[in-house]
C-alpha cells in the first residue's frame, strides 16, 4: 500500500463553472504534486455557494493529507471562501494583525476596507499566513487546508512559498508513446501489458491528428525503469499493427 501523502484541489468560483474563466491552477498543482511525490487524487470545481463549499471542505479534509483551495479570497462581496472555511471549522472570521500590517504598508493611503478584507482568516489555533510575494495579500493554512488565491501567478507563488513545508514522497514519473493507430486495435495488448506491470498506471487517450486517428499511451509510476519497459512493449504492439510509434525523449 502506498504511503505517499494525498491531496485534493477545490477550485472555487462560478466563473470557472460558467466557462468564462479557464482554470490554470489544476495543471500547475498537479505537476508540482507529481514532482513532490504527493498524490493528487481528486479535483473539484465548486460554485460560489456556501453550503457547497463547506460540504466539500468537510468531506475532503478528513479523506486526504492536504486540501488546497483556489479562488474566493479577494476584496469583493462574492469572495466567500474564508467565511466558508471558518464555518467548516466552526470558527469566526477575524482580521489577522500581521496581514493588516503588511497590507497597510503595501497599499499605504490606498488601503481601504475592501482591500483589508483580504487580511481575514479564521480565528483560533493552527492558522498560519501564506506569503504572497506578488501583491502582499496572503493566503493561509488552517490545519491541513491551504487557502490560495485564484489568479494563477499568485496561486503559484503561494504554493511555492509552502512547498518546502509539505511532506513529500517518491516523485511520480510520466512518459508517453503515440502512434497513428486506433486504441481499439491495441486494447487487448494494453490489458496484458498493464497486468505485467501492476505498479505502473497505463492509460490510453485517442485523438485526431492530421485527420487521422491517433492514440497516446501514458505510463505513470515512481519507477522510471518500469515505465520504460512497459512503453517499450506498447511500442512493439503498435508496430505489429503497422503503426510506427512516436516516442519523445524520456527523463
Amino acid at each position: 500500500m502506498s504511503t505517499a501523502p494525498t491531496a485534493c484541489l477545490l477550485i472555487i468560483g462560478d466563473e470557472i463553472l460558467s466557462g468564462r474563466t479557464q482554470d490554470a491552477n489544476l495543471k500547475f498543482i498537479g505537476n508540482r504534486m507529481a514532482e513532490m511525490g504527493i498524490r493528487l487524487l481528486e479535483a473539484r470545481v465548486v460554485p460560489d455557494d456556501p453550503d457547497a463549499i463547506v460540504e466539500a471542505l468537510n468531506m475532503c479534509r478528513v479523506r486526504y493529507t492536504y486540501i488546497f483551495t483556489t479562488g474566493g479570497i479577494g476584496p469583493t462581496h462574492d469572495d466567500i471562501t474564508t467565511a466558508c472555511v471558518a464555518k467548516a471549522f466552526g470558527r469566526n472570521v477575524v482580521r489577522n494583525p500581521e496581514a493588516v500590517k503588511t497590507l497597510m504598508a503595501y497599499y499605504g493611503e490606498r488601503a481601504n476596507d475592501a482591500r483589508l478584507k483580504m487580511t481575514e482568516v479564521p480565528d483560533g489555533p493552527s492558522v498560519e499566513l501564506i506569503n504572497n510575494r506578488i501583491t502582499a495579500a496572503p493566503g493561509y493554512r488552517i490545519e491541513n487546508v491551504y487557502v490560495l488565491a485564484g489568479i494563477p501567478n499568485i496561486a503559484q507563488a503561494m504554493f511555492e512559498a509552502i512547498a518546502p513545508t509539505l511532506k513529500s514522497g517518491d516523485p511520480l514519473h510520466s512518459s508517453h508513446v503515440d502512434a497513428f493507430v486506433r486504441e481499439s486495435e491495441i486494447a487487448a495488448e494494453l490489458s496484458k501489458i498493464q497486468s505485467n506491470y501492476p505498479h505502473v498506471s497505463i492509460g490510453s487517450y485517442p485523438s485526431l491528428r492530421e485527420d487521422k486517428f491517433c492514440t497516446s499511451v501514458v505510463a505513470r509510476s515512481t519507477d522510471q525503469t518500469a515505465i520504460d519497459a512497459a512503453l517499450g512493449e506498447v511500442a512493439d504492439a503498435m508496430r505489429k499493427k503497422g503503426a510506427e510509434p512516436i516516442r519523445p525523449p524520456l527523463g
